[in-house]
Parts: structure tokens; C-alpha cells; sequence
């Protein structure tokens, strides 16, 4: 049986670049671009991998100026080559989309939204082209400042993650949670907010579920950690069972540190997080980076407990490793950087994609990077998608 094909996506501002990925060398090849209506936020593949969803927006990202062009568009992935062409109309988005995904069979797109915070469902018609709004009951509370939206295994619940605010400016600290909803073909209904502590000192930004286990592991952005919560029938329990700091130097934080996704290696051996640092210092008039840790952390994943252990600190080699994707082999590692910056002695750190491979043991070993011409724009977005 021929090796499936897996082809690599990363935006650039509101382009869209195809890459061939070639797992065995560890090396990229860059193909064609697409461009969308604005500047790429999430990109989500269709269950059966034949379709791309993007969405795109001209706002500011956080709580930064509102713009007014949102939409998610359809593609067609070519089958042989990872080709993408229109399929269908662009829908319109009321705001900024900050994260979106489909459902577990792809039969509805899932958008979150952190400015102002909202959870919206539209239906994926039997082509894949993109459909109406699903309507959904009123909500009590969707929580302070979504940050991703995921199906659960089971597609019978949906959880939001909601990450807070720190205190700052004078105003207080706002609470983080995982909202879970039950899922009722694309209409959610509120079931639970898994919030430990009343939500503070827990700012969660991302998760990813074991393949196997009822684990789920959670990136905490505000406090520099990763827990694993246990689930039983979509019912997530009330506290983690185990959390560990992401930082190999937790008491030497310079500039604005946090971190960012968390992916569980195929095996479910391993999960995967990433650290990010990109705050700027005057240095002879030019701003330089600060310092602070680029990294992923990587955890061994213990088989009867789920605790994460860490094992290993690996710098990704560039600024703000936004999005990082694992190839479905488990095989290697892309870790994609929103953008570039000067170093205190004068090395300039390009945007740039860096490639890890990945042993048997989970650990990263570097192979490879390749520099990336943004003019001016971020890298906001990067994944992979495997051909049918």
C-alpha cells in the first residue's frame, strides 16, 4: 500500500502557502499560494481531509482594534498534490474569529470569538461547502476571553476554552474555565464550567485529548503550566489531577512569557507544549528581543496515570512559536514563529519555520529551518493536513 502524502499549511498575513512535506528528510518544498479576505486566524481540515476551512479577519488580535471583514472560507484539497482551490462561497463572521474547528464528522464549524467573548455553530452542508447559522439558546455565561473551541471524542460535548485576564492596569484579576456544552446536532446547550479555584490562577489557552485515555492536557497561559484533567462520558472532573510548570527556568522570567498549544504525540506516549518570549528592549536606538524561553517542553506521559513528567527543554530557534503540528507518524515536528527580531549582539532572528524530528524515546532533535519573507506580516497559523 503506497505511504499517504501529508502537505504542510502557514499563513503569512492573508496568504495561505502550500508546502510538500517530506518526513523521512525532514525537509519542506514550497508550492503555490491562496489568498483570503484578510489576514488568516485558524485553519481547520474536513474529517474526510478533501476540504480546508479558513478562517480570516482584519481586526487586531487580543483586545486590539475591531475591524470589520470576518469570514471562513472553503478549499478544495487536491487529492494527489494538497492543491487548494475555492469551493463554495465565504461566510461572514460578526467579529474577529480567535479559533475555529469542526465537529467530530465535520457536519458543523465551531467558532470562537474573544473580543467581545461568543460561541457560534454553522452547518457544513452535504458538499462541504459552508452553511447557515446553527441558532442557539440564550447563554448565561461563555466566559472571559475565549481561546479555542474543540468537539470531543465522543462529539456529544463541546468544550470552550476560556482564558482570563491577569490583573493588571488597576483592575483585577478575571477568572479562566473550560466551558463544556452538551451537543445536540450543532445546537449547545450549557452543561458545565470546570473552573478550579473560581477560575483563578487558571488561565487556560489550549488542550488536546489523549488518543486512547480519558486524559485531557491543558496549556495554561497565564501561569506557565500544563495539567491533565480526567473525563468520563464527556463529564471532565472538577480539578486537575496533576499539573507541571512548562519553563526549564521558572524563576527566570524576562519580558512577557507564556505559554502557548499543547499537542499529544500520536502514541500517547508523550504531549508536547510550547513556551513563547518575544518582548522587545531599546538597545542603541533598535529594538531587540528581551530574552526569555522559545521553547517546546516535552513530557512523558506516565501509561496508568496520565501524569506528564518533563524530560525535555528544546529552543525552537525563533521568535513566538505560535502554532507547532506533530505529522500524523509521529515522526517530526514543525514549530511555526509569528515573526522575527534582533538579538542583543546583533543577530537578526528571522520568522521562520523550524523542523524537529522526533525519536522513540519523544525527545527532539533539530534538523533543519527555513526562513520565511513576511514583509512585515505574522505567521499566525500553521498545521498539516494527510491526503485521503
Amino acid at each position: 500500500m503506497p505511504e499517504k502524502t501529508t502537505v504542510l499549511y502557514a499563513s503569512v498575513g492573508a496568504d495561505l502557502i502550500h508546502f510538500d512535506l517530506d518526513v523521512e528528510a525532514a525537509a519542506l518544498t514550497r508550492r503555490a499560494t491562496v489568498s483570503m479576505p484578510a489576514n488568516v486566524q485558524y485553519v481547520w481540515p474536513h474529517a474526510s481531509r478533501q476540504f480546508l476551512y479558513v478562517a480570516s479577519s482584519d481586526s487586531a488580535s487580543g483586545m486590539g482594534q475591531p475591524g470589520t471583514n470576518h469570514h471562513v472560507s472553503a478549499f478544495r484539497i487536491d487529492p494527489s498534490s494538497g492543491a487548494l482551490s475555492p469551493h463554495g462561497a465565504p461566510i461572514l463572521l460578526p467579529y474577529r474569529p480567535i479559533h475555529m474547528a469542526t465537529d467530530i464528522p465535520s457536519a458543523h464549524v465551531l467558532v470562537a470569538f474573544n473580543n467581545p467573548p461568543d460561541l457560534r455553530v454553522y452547518r457544513i452542508n452535504e458538499d462541504a461547502t459552508l452553511g447557515v447559522e446553527v441558532s442557539q439558546p440564550a447563554r448565561s455565561d461563555i466566559g472571559i476571553f475565549p481561546h479555542q473551541v474543540l468537539a470531543m471524542p465522543d462529539n456529544r460535548h463541546i468544550i470552550l476554552v476560556t482564558r482570563g485576564h491577569d490583573a493588571a492596569g488597576g483592575k483585577p484579576e478575571e477568572p479562566g474555565a473550560l466551558k463544556v456544552f452538551r451537543n445536540d446536532n450543532g445546537v449547545l446547550c450549557d452543561e458545565v464550567s470546570i473552573a478550579p479555584n473560581g477560575g483563578y490562577g487558571f488561565g487556560p489557552r489550549h488542550l488536546d485529548f489523549h488518543p486512547s485515555k480519558p486524559w485531557i492536557y491543558v496549556s495554561l497561559e497565564r501561569q506557565n503550566a500544563v495539567e491533565m484533567f480526567t473525563h468520563d462520558s464527556g463529564k471532565l472532573a472538577a480539578t486537575a489531577a496533576f499539573r507541571e510548570n512548562t519553563l526549564l527556568e521558572p524563576d527566570n522570567i524576562r519580558g512577557h512569557q507564556l505559554v502557548g498549544t499543547v499537542h499529544v504525540h500520536p502514541n500517547g506516549r508523550f504531549v508536547y507544549v510550547a513556551n513563547r518570549a518575544s518582548s522587545a528592549v531599546d538597545k542603541d536606538g533598535k529594538k531587540v528581543f528581551a530574552g526569555g524561553e522559545n521553547s517546546i517542553a516535552v513530557f512523558a506521559i506516565d501509561e496508568s496515570s496520565g501524569k506528564p513528567s518533563p524530560i525535555q527543554h528544546v529552543d525552537t530557534r525563533g521568535i513566538h512559536c505560535r502554532t507547532f503540528h506533530i505529522d500524523p507518524t509521529g515522526q517530526l515536528m514543525v514549530c511555526a514563529h509569528i515573526m522575527g527580531l534582533p538579538l542583543a549582539d546583533g543577530t537578526e532572528i528571522p520568522t521562520r519555520l523550524s523542523l524537529f524530528r522526533i525519536g522513540g524515546d519523544g525527545k527532539l532533535t533539530f534538523a533543519r529551518h527555513y526562513d520565511i519573507e513576511t514583509g512585515g506580516r505574522s505567521m499566525w497559523w500553521m498545521g498539516m493536513v494527510t491526503l485521503p
